[in-house]
C-alpha cells in the first residue's frame, strides 16, 4: 500500500507541476491563460508592487531553503525520503500557483516594439527559451529531477541511486541552461510593462544569487570534479573561459 500510495502522490505532484509549468508560459507571455502577468485592473502603483514582491520572496525562501541540504536532513525526520524531492515540487507548484493567483498588474508601458521583423525575433528568443528550460530537465533526467524516478524505483523495491554528475550538450555551453532559459523567457517580450518588468529583475535577481547557495552545493557534493568545471564553463552566459 506505501509503494502505491508512493507512486499516487508522485503522480500527481508531476501533473500539477506539468500543469503549472504550461501555466506559466502563458502567464509570462500573456498567452491563453485566464490570468496572465498583464491581466486584471491595475491597482495603487505601491500595494501591486508590495503584493508581488512578497510573491516572488515566498517562492524564493520556499524555493531555496527547501533545496538546502540541511534543510532536507531535518525535513526528511518528517517527510520519507522517498517522496522528499515528490513533495518539494508539489510546494513550488503551490507557491507559484498562489503567485498566479494574486499577482498584480501594473500597466505602465516600458517598451512596445511595433516593428514585425523585432517582435518576430523576440517571440522567437520566448520560446527559445522555454525550450532550453525544458530540454535541459531531460538532459540531466528529467523525471529525477521532479521525483518520479525515485517513487518509481521504490515501487519495484529498488534502491535509490543518484544520477551522478554529467554534462551533457547545453551543459557544455553552460552550467546552468535551465535558469538561462528562464532569464531569456523572462525578458524577451515585445511589450514590456512596469509589471513584467519588476517581474523579471526580481527573477533575475533571484537566480543569480540562487546559484550562489546552489554552486556551494554542487561543489560540497561532487568535490574537484565540479571545481574543474566551473573552471572550464560559464555560470549562466555562453561565453568561453580564459584558459
Amino acid at each position: 500500500m506505501r509503494r502505491i500510495l508512493a507512486v499516487f502522490y508522485g503522480a500527481v505532484s508531476y501533473l500539477i507541476f506539468f500543469v503549472t509549468f504550461l501555466y506559466a508560459v502563458g502567464f509570462v507571455g500573456n498567452l491563453v491563460v485566464p490570468k496572465s502577468i498583464d491581466s486584471g485592473v491595475a491597482g495603487a502603483f505601491g500595494l501591486s508592487l508590495l503584493i508581488d514582491v512578497l510573491l516572488l520572496g515566498l517562492f524564493a525562501v520556499q524555493h531555496s531553503v527547501m533545496a538546502r541540504p540541511a534543510f532536507k536532513r531535518w525535513w526528511t525526520r518528517f517527510v520519507p525520503q522517498v517522496v522528499e524531492r515528490t513533495t518539494y515540487v508539489l510546494l513550488s507548484s503551490l507557491a507559484l500557483i498562489l503567485l498566479f493567483w494574486l499577482w498584480q498588474p501594473m500597466q505602465g508601458v516600458v517598451w512596445s516594439i511595433e516593428n514585425v521583423a523585432g517582435r518576430n525575433v523576440l517571440w522567437a528568443l520566448f520560446w527559445i527559451g522555454w525550450v532550453i528550460v525544458l530540454t535541459s530537465t531531460f538532459l540531466i533526467n528529467h523525471f529525477d529531477l521532479f521525483g518520479l524516478r525515485q517513487v518509481y524505483l521504490y515501487s519495484k523495491g529498488q534502491e535509490y541511486t543518484n544520477i551522478g554528475f554529467k554534462t551533457p550538450f547545453l551543459y557544455r555551453l553552460v552550467r546552468h541552461p535551465i535558469m538561462l532559459g528562464f532569464i531569456v523567457a523572462f525578458w524577451a517580450t515585445p511589450h514590456m510593462t512596469v509589471g513584467h518588468l519588476a517581474f523579471a529583475i526580481i527573477t533575475t535577481v533571484y537566480i543569480l544569487i540562487a546559484l550562489q547557495f546552489e554552486e556551494h552545493d554542487l561543489v560540497s557534493y561532487y568535490g574537484e570534479a565540479y571545481e574543474k568545471y566551473r573552471r572550464q564553463v560559464s555560470m549562466i552566459l555562453p561565453f568561453p573561459r580564459k584558459k
